[in-house]
């Protein structure tokens, strides 16, 4: 007997053949999908479902994969109105000293909401960020994520590992206490973390690791030796465990450097990856290492990523939200449109990256790219039971004719309707079925005001008069 039953849905299945199949059914036992097909077909063999969806109207697709975001950030949106340098800063002071286990465990829980109703059922998210500022000095903080993931019934992938030299950093620990912190204690949280963490298709969570990027030649921050040894003790760490290893802020030079420092291969996942010289993407071509590409993100207005230059190499390119702060959020419906038009405006061609690329991209080929395909990323019999079903009966998506152009152009996060993940329900009828919302936002809204008050960043949260009546923002210089 089937556990649940999805009937009359139309599925765009991404499957090997890219089926889209209408009038489907979808049958799922435990946290597997065990048929899809005709309803006609596959109704019949899961009769006696447990429990019966009726999807008529709704478009099925896999869960939505983001392959680059941060924890933290959830917290901080819009600090310094603009201001990067500003909300680069508050990140700095906050995340290693204004913060508490309470902040990363409410931020937790809003994010995950946030995505939940969102069909946004796996992720990768850094456990911190900014400036290379991650809550890797004590277990506590990454214990607490953990526990919120596990509470949401989503999946995600934490990176943990060292920040950005100079060591010791200073940071206020879990108890209160100012703490210097070196990379080898960071290192060894990260170690403890893996242990204790790392079973993200059994329990949702995952531990990845993560480190600075170095410029070749850069020794603003340490000298080109000690780079090399921080690389060699990240990469004995990911062998020993056999974890992702994921970057933040790749461009120009740096990817091949990675490779010179030994931390490409085919469980690489390089973010942003904008302005690539030729022998980067050499460097990606050859190691089989994978980009996640963040079209929404301020990188990504700084320069570009030739995403689809690197699909036509044949390089793993995933989608990634780079959410929540500090002007975007983790609706991958969203990134999928944006990253059409993104280079679609680059070549001047409106038939670069088609919207099938794009589901591709946060679906299946976001699966290849954290090594996971046997297991996400499509509907298919045999895959973890991770479904969005996308309410089609709305004035921006009908006519429902052409669904994947419909879902990849028009659609948003509130159009999700219902997700499931790992077999699980945990949206139905846009009501979260895991995550209290009133409760969730009160629990950050009081985080993130008394995080702030604490590290007097009060300032950063008032929007100032220039962003009223002219062209340029804060920091910025009108157009020459």
């Amino acid at each position: 007997m089937s556990s649940i039953l999805i009937r009359h849905a139309t599925a765009l299945t991404v499957d090997e053949d890219r089926r889209v199949i209408e009038d489907a059914a979808i049958a799922i036992k435990g946290d597997r999908i065990t048929a899809v097909g005709r309803d006609a077909d596959v109704a019949p063999l899961a009769d006696g479902a447990a429990k019966i969806i009726d999807a008529t109207g709704m478009t099925a697709i896999p869960g939505l994969i983001d392959c680059h975001a941060h924890a933290g950030h959830g917290l901080v949106r819009a600090l310094g109105a603009g201001d990067t340098q500003a909300w680069f800063q508050a990140c700095e002071a906050l995340y290693a000293g204004g913060t508490d286990v309470a902040f990363w465990a409410a931020e937790a829980r809003l994010t995950l909401l946030e995505r939940l109703m969102a069909g946004v059922t796996t992720c990768v998210t850094l456990l911190g960020g900014g400036a290379d500022i991650y809550r890797s000095d004590d277990p506590a903080y990454g214990d607490a994520y953990c526990a919120a993931v596990r509470e949401s019934g989503l999946r995600t992938m934490l990176a943990v590992g060292p920040g950005r030299p100079p060591f010791p950093r200073r940071y206020r620990n879990s108890r209160g206490a100012a703490v210097d912190v070196n990379f080898e204690h960071q290192l060894d949280v990260s170690a403890e973390l893996i242990a204790r963490h790392d079973s993200i298709l059994k329990t949702g969570t995952g531990i990845c690791l993560v480190m600075p990027v170095y410029g070749p030649g850069d020794d603003s921050a340490a000298p080109e030796t000690e780079v090399r040894r921080m690389a060699g003790a990240v990469a004995a760490l990911r062998e020993k465990h056999g974890v992702l290893l994921t970057q933040d802020g790749h461009r120009n030079g740096t990817v091949a450097h990675v490779r010179d420092l030994g931390l490409l291969g085919p469980l690489s996942l390089l973010a942003h990856c904008v302005d690539l010289t030729a022998a980067d993407i050499a460097a990606l071509e050859d190691s089989g290492a994978a980009v996640a590409h963040n079209p929404s993100s301020i990188m990504s207005i700084l320069g570009r990523c030739p995403a689809p230059e690197l699909i036509a190499r044949g390089i793993r390119v995933a989608l990634g939200s780079d959410a929540s702060a500090p002007d975007r959020g983790y609706d991958m419906f969203r990134h999928m449109a944006q990253a059409m038009h993104y280079h679609r405006r680059h070549f001047r061609n409106p038939s670069v990256l088609p919207p099938g690329k794009v589901l591709e991209m946060a679906t299946i080929d976001a699966a290849r790219a954290l090594g996971l395909e046997r297991d996400l990323g499509s509907l298919e019999a045999g895959k973890k039971a991770d479904i969005v079903l996308v309410d089609m009966r709305k004035p921006h998506l009908t006519p429902p004719d052409m669904p994947l152009h419909a879902i990849t152009h028009f659609a948003n996060a509130a159009d999700a309707d219902t997700v499931i993940a790992n077999g699980r329900i945990v949206l139905q009828g846009r009501v979260p079925q895991t995550l209290d919302p009133a409760a969730v936002i009160e629990e950050a809204t009081g985080a993130a005001r008394a995080a702030v008050s604490r590290a007097g960043l009060q300032a950063l949260r008032l929007e100032p008069e220039c962003l009223w009546r002219n062209a340029e923002n804060p920091e910025g210089k009108p157009p020459a």
